[in-house]
């Protein structure tokens, strides 16, 4: 699979790239500052993200609709974060980081503007689409901190970022319904609204401007078009098979139309002389199977923590029996507050011991996890045991490691493209493992359970064999 095309990459011991070329690398306080203001641009998106979930019934019930009419408000938020991260990603290169992580807040500014003012649903949920833009910021904040942190700081950096990918310990969700129950749901969009504009500030004064130097040419808007064609058509095939049926009429012309638009993006990247991402990288190991990795691993152990495990703890005939508040207690708070601290330790050793090697430990580790939740899956004590694990080596070690990889190995004239389509393969893995295994979940039965949690250690045992396949970043030894 590797190209005869040598692959220049970002070398981990020389974190900073030409933007700050001959100026110092941020230390102490600047550097606290910085990575306190990415955290606030992240925390903006994920806030918009884990606060809404809970408030999806009151979302539909304060338009007069039936709850599952409220279901646009996240697929399209998640959607246009698909597309906007490899995009906006990819701009960055040519107008700067802070002028992209300013312009996709900027636009989910405009986006909760309208969510607060919204008189229909779907105008709500244009806004929700224009917020999810923001999905962006997490590529932006990795790339931000291996331009200006020296190396010893970027892994503990990365793993406080990436931290935040699970929400602040499970309390925001909480947080959420909470208010959405007594001040009404459009009082979380002034609370984003208000983070929002903090965030923003803080960056105009925080992060540097000005492009990265060594980056040639103009961005490739032909490839961004056509990827974002790839990424919607993907989208809806995986959500429309799982609907529908893959053998529905709907289902084939959405496979056709993700196939169809995926060869047109190859084509045009084969022309391109400034593509967003050269088919050569597409084919090298710096690439295919860092994308690889994160979607088999988000389709395997996404669906455990975030499906089956809830289905099961949930159900009172031949699950747990417990209560939906009670079943986030023990089964997803402990996992959610145990990788912010797991993903910062995380980003420390694989600054020490290597990041191939806390990648494929994160990877094997939540496999073992995996395994032992499927092995006993009639024993409540251990699947909560086993899911509070997945908090260290899921939400910590692995999820610290892919987001530093795709930084280190991104190629060196295109230095956000890897980042920026790599977080895009996280809601097209998370949503892949749901739809695989819920036919089986949804049978409600103990053998149906079982079945569910034994095909996602297939798919984390597939991910476990693509992660050996990964480049080493340059300097580092396997």
């Amino acid at each position: 699979m590797n190209s005869p095309t040598p692959v220049t990459t970002s070398p981990p011991a020389a974190v900073g790239n030409e933007t700050n070329a001959g100026q110092p690398q941020f230390a102490g306080r600047r550097a606290a500052l910085l990575i306190s203001t990415l955290l606030l641009g992240v925390l903006s998106f994920q806030l918009n993200a884990s606060m809404v979930t809970p408030a999806l019934p009151h979302i539909a019930a304060s338009f007069g609709l039936s709850a599952d009419s409220a279901a646009p408000v996240q697929s399209m938020f998640f959607l246009a974060g698909a597309i906007a991260g490899p995009v906006i990603g990819r701009w960055s290169d040519f107008i700067g980081r802070r002028a992209a992580l300013l312009l996709v807040l900027g636009i989910m500014g405009a986006g909760t503007l309208l969510c607060i003012a919204a008189p229909t649903l779907p105008l709500l949920v244009a806004g929700r689409f224009l917020q999810g833009v923001s999905s962006a910021v997490f590529a932006l904040a990795y790339i931000v901190l291996s331009e200006n942190l020296h190396a010893r700081l970027f892994g503990t950096s990365v793993g406080i970022i990436a931290a935040i990918n699970g929400g602040i310990g499970g309390v925001d969700g909480y947080v959420g319904g909470l208010m959405a129950e007594t001040l009404g749901f459009r009082s979380i969009f002034v609370v984003v609204l208000v983070l929002t504009a903090v965030a923003g500030g803080c960056i105009l004064k925080t992060v540097p401007k000005g492009r990265p130097r060594g980056v040639r040419g103009a961005m490739d808007w032909w490839g961004a078009g056509s990827l974002s064609v790839f990424l919607v058509f993907i989208t809806y095939f995986v959500s429309g098979g799982s609907a529908v049926g893959w053998t529905a009429p709907s289902t084939l012309a959405l496979l056709a139309g993700t196939v169809a638009s995926f060869a047109a993006f190859w084509m045009i990247e084969k022309k391109r002389s400034h593509p967003l991402i050269a088919v050569h990288h597409l084919r090298s190991r710096q690439v295919w199977p860092v994308i690889a990795t994160t979607v088999l691993t988000l389709a395997g152990i996404f669906a455990v923590i975030n499906f089956t495990v809830v289905l099961l703890s949930q159900d009172v005939r031949h699950g747990f029996g417990l209560s939906a508040s009670v079943s986030a207690l023990l089964f997803l708070t402990p996992a959610a507050l145990i990788g912010v601290f797991a993903a910062p330790l995380a980003g420390w050793l694989a600054d020490r011991r290597g990041w191939i090697k806390t990648l494929r430990a994160g990877t094997a580790l939540s496999l073992a996890c995996a395994i032992a939740a499927a092995a006993f899956s009639d024993n409540q004590v251990a699947v909560m045991i086993a899911v509070a694990f997945l908090g260290i080596f899921y939400n910590g070690f692995f999820l610290t490691a892919i987001n530093g990889l795709s930084v280190l190995l991104s190629p060196k004239e295109a230095p956000a493209a890897l980042p920026g389509i790599n977080g895009a393969s996280f809601g097209i893995g998370a949503s892949l493992g749901v739809v695989i295994v819920a036919p089986f979940a949804a049978q409600a039965t103990s053998a149906g359970y079982a079945t569910a949690l034994w095909i996602s250690v297939a798919i984390t045992a597939a991910a476990f064999i693509v992660s050996l396949f990964v480049a080493a970043p340059k300097g580092e030894s396997l």
